[in-house]
């Protein structure tokens, strides 16, 4: 069988080993297109997360008080944060939880929700928080129990509709008030915040919680624009209507 020398001969035609144009053009544009895109995110996404902040501080601007000046609500909102193994609170919770001891105690609230991650049954943030509150001298009765705030907009929008919450006092770190209290207005409540600002103990924790706050910017403006559901939604709950009966 005779071989047509065309088919190797260098110069005469391409070898089989190379690809035609069609697709080296085809690869070449493709990756073009990448770059562009990975260009745009790297500009876009910074953008988007300074931009978001901006949003949630100066919609919450006129929403944020310290412990003396802000009006009174029924419910304190307080947001989860870490437990340790052995079931006391990070300095963060403990933090909030002192605050929020200090709203009841003071006659601000009448009632508090505590709202946090219990998708874990050895991980337990508002069994936690309720533990500590009550050790601390809340009555028991008065402290309510969201066992699935996995984050803010969850604690937010399920404060509002399973608990039925419709004015709160907000209750996290200052570096986390301001899209606490906006996500929590946006989703029906008229709330108003209290932000911790204990920074001697744990200075990097909180600086870390700050720059995170960027990130969490994007996330509370994607959750407002697509109005998603919770994790966990479920019936309507009354455990805070009866902690709020006299």
């Amino acid at each position: 069988m005779s071989v047509d020398p065309s088919a190797t001969t260098p110069g005469s035609a391409r070898s089989l080993s190379t690809p035609p144009p069609r697709a080296t053009r085809a690869t070449r544009l493709w990756v073009r297109r990448l770059l562009v895109t990975a260009l745009a995110g790297a500009f876009l996404l910074p953008l988007a997360m300074v931009g978001s902040v901006v949003w949630l501080r100066s919609a919450a601007r006129d929403h944020l008080f310290d412990l003396d000046s802000v009006p009174r609500a029924p419910v304190g909102l307080v947001l989860g944060a870490k437990v340790h193994p052995d079931g006391t609170p990070s300095a963060f919770l403990a933090a909030r939880l002192e605050l929020a001891k200090r709203l009841y105690d003071a006659g601000k609230v009448r009632a508090l929700l505590v709202s946090g991650d219990h998708a874990r049954w050895e991980y337990d943030e508002p069994g936690a928080m309720r533990r500590w509150l009550v050790e601390h001298g809340v009555p028991a009765e008065k402290v309510v129990l969201d066992h699935a705030g996995f984050d803010t907009y969850d604690s937010c929008l399920r404060a509002h509709r399973v608990f039925g919450v419709d004015q709160a006092i907000v209750v996290t770190q200052s570096f986390h008030i301001a899209r606490a209290v906006t996500l929590c207005r946006e989703v029906g409540i008229d709330a108003v915040g209290v932000g911790d600002a204990s920074v001697s103990r744990f200075e990097r924790s909180w600086a870390r919680g700050a720059m995170r706050e960027y990130g969490a910017g994007v996330k509370a403006l994607y959750d407002i624009a697509t109005r998603r559901e919770p994790v966990f939604l479920g019936p309507r709950e009354r455990g805070v209507d009866e902690a709020l009966r006299p």
